[in-house]
This record gives structure tokens, sequence and C-alpha cells, in this order.
């Protein structure tokens, strides 16, 4: 069983870490109950303080956490690191529970306008996923 949930990588992160401010389209990997990670083209020093924001919802999922590693991506780009953040704050758990979801839900709203040509709504788009997949969604 997979300790993280594997998530479409068209979901966005951005992050603040100082003076560095993403202005690059680095993507969600992995959200676990404690943290998450993504790709990056630079290199985040473990150890540092990091704001993430993941603009797929109103408001906007926001937090603090600190940057556990970073690894040189292993694919093709060898010019881009995977990095790990682990939260500060134990109620973030809950907030990304419903980033999981909530990515989910906009990666299906998606596929459902390509496959199907059908523009759903985001409350429609969460009716239909819920039916179909929340049943099977890890725990």
């Amino acid at each position: 069983m997979r300790e993280f949930i594997r998530h479409p990588t068209d979901i966005p992160i951005q992050y603040e870490l100082g003076d560095v401010v993403s202005n690059t389209k680095e993507y969600l990997n992995d959200v676990s109950h404690g943290g998450l990670s993504f790709r990056s083209c630079v290199y985040l020093e473990p150890g540092s303080v990091i704001h993430i924001n993941i603009p797929v919802h109103n408001p906007t999922f926001s937090a603090d956490g600190i940057v556990i590693w970073s690894r040189n991506a292993l694919e093709e780009d060898d010019h881009c690191f995977d990095i790990g953040v682990e939260f500060k704050e134990k109620r973030t758990e809950y907030g990304l529970r419903m980033i999981e979801q909530v990515c989910y839900i906009e990666h299906y709203k998606k596929e459902i306008l390509h496959n199907e040509g059908r523009a759903l709504s985001g409350e429609e788009a969460a009716v239909e996923w819920i039916n179909k997949y929340a049943e099977k969604f890890p725990q």
C-alpha cells in the first residue's frame, strides 16, 4: 500500500521561501497527512521554512512548512528537484485531506470536458465524483 496518494500532475502549486517565490509551473506530486512533495527547478535547502499555496479552490489552500528533503528528479530532466515538505501545524491535516479531494474533483472536471464535452460546475463535478469514487478514496 502506498504511503502517499499520487495526484494528477496538472495540479499547480506555488511557494515562497524567503526571497524565492515560485514563478514557474511547479506541480504537486504526493500528499500525506503530514506534508507533501512537488517538483521544482530550484534547489531548496532542507531545513528551510516554506510557505505553500495550492490554488485549486476558493479559498486557496495555504500553509507553512519545513523543507525536509530535496532530491534530484529521477526523470529525464536532471535540472529539477523533488522537494519534500512537512507542515508545522496538526490542523493542516484536515486541509490536506480536503485538497486531496479537490484535486481529484478538479481533475475529474477537466477529464469530463475533454472526453465528453460536458462543462461541469465545481458543484456538479463534486457530486458526480463523490457518487463514483468517494467510497474508494483512501482513508
